[in-house]
């Protein structure tokens, strides 16, 4: 994790393209959020967008925005991520999950600097970092026929990979002292685990990582009576 955190120290003072990779839970977002902060971009905005939770048919007008009546139920003109990202950074969760349409109309994005509306034929210059996430393998996905090869190159220019909390026991402790602090500023009781316990939490697993790990604090807070 330091060589992690080294690693964002110096691509945050920079406007290259990262791929964050790892499993669900690890903190992909947090590395993204760190990277726009220490960024000279931090005066704009950070604006993320989780590629998997939005409809194939609404992926494209999410990110480019679109026109009054360019589709059904678009009573309205709306800005895209891009446009609200503007000279700040847009964080594109779950890459991997974007359809081949999308793909290509990011990657026209991210070659020309520019792009339209859904519906719009204006040009729009876009002066965007670029900070992308998955936690799949993309080079199967490629040759499953699923992500573009020439858009995998223009995301993997600086590659950040996030291990997992099973091989990083030696976090676990500090991340926990931090979960239980941010669970008594949020008002729930205060907890402290002794040493039994916390060699139970180094010896587990996570399967669902950090994540995993905060939402049991958050539960042993809840629950445990004092």
């Amino acid at each position: 994790m330091m060589q992690v955190k080294e690693l964002i120290r110096q691509v945050a003072q920079t406007d290259a393209t990262v791929l964050i990779l790892g499993e669900s839970g690890t903190g992909k977002e947090v590395v993204a959020q760190c990277i726009h902060l220490f960024s000279l971009r931090n005066a704009y905005a950070f604006v993320p967008l989780n590629c998997g939770a939005i409809p194939a048919e609404l992926l494209e007008s999410e990110l480019f925005g679109h026109e009054k009546g360019a589709f059904t139920g678009a009573i309205t003109a709306r800005k895209g991520r891009f446009e609200l990202a503007e000279g700040g950074s847009l964080f594109l969760d779950e890459i991997g999950d974007m359809p081949m349409e999308a793909q290509t109309r990011l990657l026209r994005v991210l070659q020309e600097g520019s792009f339209t509306t859904v519906g719009g034929t204006r040009y729009m210059q876009s002066d965007v970092r670029i900070v992308t996430a998955t936690h799949q393998d993309l080079r199967k996905q490629i040759a499953a026929g699923k992500f573009r090869e020439d858009l995998f190159y223009r995301l993997h220019v600086v590659p950040v990979n996030l291990p997992p909390l099973r091989a990083r026991a030696e976090d676990i402790q500090i991340l926990t002292e931090h979960f239980l602090a941010d669970a008594a500023e949020q008002g729930l009781p205060h907890k402290a685990f002794d040493t039994s316990a916390m060699l139970a939490l180094m010896h587990h697993t996570w399967p669902g990582n950090v994540r995993e790990l905060k939402h049991l604090i958050v539960r042993i807070c809840t629950t445990v009576p004092k």
